[in-house]
């Protein structure tokens, strides 16, 4: 026959530690592959148009952005003043400066996708549209001949 003994103070098990840094490993890899990094802080601020006609693009890698607009408020202001300005990757730039830079951005890529570069203008609605041709004209005098602009999808009237 068997003995009963008294009850004991039963004792909770220890938490098993060893997978929880399998599941931290797994979340930062997984996030690591889906963020995407900024390629250049935002310095003007831009209020894109809305249009009726809108294509998407199908390779964005291939595009490089030229953003109009004033000067975000603060320090920029102060700096550059309220007038629209043109930033070109991480610093404002003059029209004199986009040569250089659409040289420096098909240079960058592939031999095989330098033809197929595509420069985005990225204007606020309402940047004057006398900067707007100069930027155009300067691009087309250093060969960049793909040209589009930015603008959000807007409703037919």
């Amino acid at each position: 026959m068997a003995r009963f003994t008294g009850k004991k103070a039963k004792e909770t098990p220890g938490l098993n530690m060893g997978s929880m840094s399998d599941i931290i490993f797994m979340l930062l890899f997984f996030f690591m592959t889906i963020t995407t990094m900024r390629e250049s802080s935002l310095y003007v601020s831009i209020k894109v148009p809305k249009a009726t006609e809108t294509i998407k693009l199908q390779k964005k890698s291939l595009v490089s952005y030229i953003n109009v607009g004033t000067p975000m408020v603060g320090e920029m202001q102060k700096k550059y003043g309220t007038e629209s300005r043109i930033q070109l990757n991480d610093q404002i730039s003059e029209v004199s400066d986009i040569p250089m830079f659409v040289e420096s951005e098909i240079s960058a890529r592939v031999e095989a996708d330098r033809p197929f570069v595509t420069f985005s203008i990225k204007a606020d609605k309402d940047t004057k549209m006398g900067l707007i041709s100069d930027i155009k004209q300067e691009l087309r005098n250093s060969g960049a001949f793909k040209i589009f602009y930015n603008a959000a999808k807007g409703e037919r009237k």
